[in-house]
């Protein structure tokens, strides 16, 4: 019974916590649209084709830290895990999930933390996207906090990819048969073409 009592107020006092992280959430995502109105104008040519995000919710919070062996200190929470907010933009071409982030990178007050560029490297099942771990300050009535977020740039056929990908892999409960691994990874690479055919042809347009 006290177990389930100290859960039930690390819940509550996790839920409260969490407020902040929803703020910095709302932070990057007004950034991010100013971003992308302001290139639209300028350049007609919009970056970010949609952006969602979330935060994690206080029972997954809590299992991931019992799992990792992590001290469930509230206060320190940012410390030990990086992905509590995140926020996802879907970019046209692969020449705009780096404007992006280069354009988050010149502003004063975003601090890119770590960068994990799975673009360049794709992981062993053909997995593409750009991770950004980032702090920026949130301004409450008594203090700034810096805040972790966690940032994944994808193209449109990354996102459908990775999408189908996870539903599929949720169907086999993550244990698919060998021959469907090795058909998403040639799936992956055909993805891959499509974003250097359309970035190739976004670059012609562009030129004439």
């Amino acid at each position: 019974m006290t177990d389930l009592a100290d859960d039930l107020g690390l819940l509550r006092d996790l839920e409260r916590r969490l407020l902040v992280y929803k703020f910095a959430i709302e932070e990057l995502m007004t950034k991010l649209r100013i971003l992308s109105e302001e290139f639209d104008s300028v350049h007609q040519h919009d970056p970010i084709e949609h952006i969602t995000n979330r935060v994690k919710k206080p029972e997954g919070i809590l299992e991931k830290l019992r799992r990792k062996g992590f001290p469930l200190d509230l206060d320190s929470i940012g410390d030990w895990l990086d992905d509590i907010a995140g926020v996802r933009v879907i970019c046209p071409f692969v020449s705009d999930v780096y404007r992006v982030k280069a354009m988050l990178a010149r502003q004063h007050d975003v601090e890119i933390l770590h960068t994990k560029d799975y673009i360049a490297a794709p992981k062993p099942n053909g997995y593409r996207s750009l991770h950004l771990i980032v702090r920026i300050p949130v301004f409450l009535s008594d203090r700034v906090e810096h805040v972790k977020v966690e940032v994944q740039l994808r193209t449109i056929a990354m996102d459908f990819w990775a999408t189908l990908e996870h539903k599929l892999f949720y169907k086999y409960d993550d244990s698919p048969p060998a021959d469907f691994v090795g058909e998403l990874m040639s799936t992956a690479m055909i993805a891959a073409q499509l974003d250097e055919r359309m970035e190739s042809l976004h670059r012609r347009i562009h030129q004439e």
